[in-house]
């Protein structure tokens, strides 16, 4: 392979003249030039990307770890829409920037990320982003020597850039569009408490009551989310039998995810009843396989994964050009309602 140094040999010139044209840091003649250019056309020499590496002390290079290349390896870890939807919102605002995306999969193993990230840094890269599964809170290891981090879809105590979902407001823009559609008996099947977004969706479901004026019933709020998937149905199944024989029972059900809604609509109508027609049901993900193909099609709220990632990835950018513009360190997206037919839209004769 052809060098710097046979380069200057056949054009008659030193080494140095060759890394001027090459890199274009001081001036050189024209003829000198045309003498340079030739012999790397003869030599089809190619520039050593490592040394203007060193040089320009710039990699080009954007390290990004996540596991939605393997998954989780335990299934019944809450996981949302799967994370390879961030990074795909990420490659999208990169593709323009002029860097090269690295990808390391952890394997689904979060103890994996340090050493990875460790893998990245003696590659120089410019910026690391770190895609987490669902929304959680994480700890990784400080960057003592200052490359520029951003967290996607989580967190941390120390205050990292992160981009995340705005949960709590997507659960309250999604009950007060049903507020809207003429309901007031709003029963809400729940993530466990201990899932920030399980918190957060919470919240939103009690803001949007509250600014209605309807007062949060406990009778009517559930929290139907557990590991086991059996254990998770008969949970269900309980809660929504007790809440049907409620005195005033609800005509919605709001479901914590788009899976829960599609098991809820085969216990509705285990029990002969008819969607949306005698009680609607509402998601959360838009999960376009559950909720564009169930009958009727499935009220949800988007979780906005490409849109995360396109903001990641120019949050990165930004920090890497030193262009911040006091920017908050978490930002939050949200996602849109998704109205679709599995809501019933109430008359005004129908309202108590």
């Amino acid at each position: 392979m052809a060098t710097i140094y046979d380069v200057a040999r056949i054009a008659g010139v030193s080494a140095k003249t060759v890394s001027r044209v090459l890199n274009g840091d001081a001036p050189v003649g024209k003829s000198t030039r045309e003498a340079v250019e030739a012999a790397m056309a003869q030599l089809d020499y190619v520039p050593s990307n490592a040394a203007r590496m060193m040089r320009s002390q710039r990699s080009g290079l954007i390290g990004l770890i996540t596991g939605a290349i393997s998954m989780s390896p335990e299934p019944n870890q809450p996981a949302g829409l799967p994370e390879l939807f961030i990074v795909q919102g990420i490659q999208k605002a990169l593709a323009s920037s002029g860097m090269t995306l690295m990808i390391a999969d952890t394997g689904g193993l979060v103890e994996k990320a340090a050493p990875l990230i460790d893998t990245f840094l003696r590659h120089r890269v410019e910026g690391l982003i770190y895609v987490a599964e669902y929304h959680q809170k994480v700890s990784l290891p400080a960057i003592s020597d200052g490359t520029p981090m951003v967290l996607a879809n989580c967190f941390d105590d120390r205050g990292t850039t992160a981009v995340l979902p705005d949960d709590q407001r997507g659960q309250r823009d999604l009950v007060a569009r049903i507020i809207a559609s003429g309901h007031r008996r709003i029963a809400y099947l729940t993530l466990r408490p201990d899932v920030e977004a399980g918190r957060l969706r919470l919240a939103g479901y009690c803001d949007a009551l509250a600014a209605a004026g309807i007062p949060c019933d406990p009778a009517i709020v559930a929290h139907c989310d557990l590991p086991d998937r059996e254990a998770e149905t008969q949970l269900m199944l309980s809660h929504i039998d007790r809440m049907l024989r409620l005195p005033d029972p609800p005509t919605v059900l709001c479901c914590g995810t788009d899976k829960m809604a599609l098991e809820v609509y085969g216990i509705l109508r285990s029990r002969g009843m008819k969607l949306p027609e005698e009680i609607s049901v509402a998601g959360y993900d838009n999960y376009r396989v559950i909720a564009e193909q169930l009958y009727p099609p499935l009220t949800t709220v988007d979780l906005p994964y490409r849109a995360m990632g396109e903001r990641a990835a120019q949050r990165l950018l930004a920090l890497i050009s030193d262009e911040t513009r006091n920017e908050p360190a978490v930002e939050r997206v949200a996602g849109p309602v998704c109205w679709r037919a599995s809501v019933k839209e109430l008359s005004a004769s129908n309202l108590t």
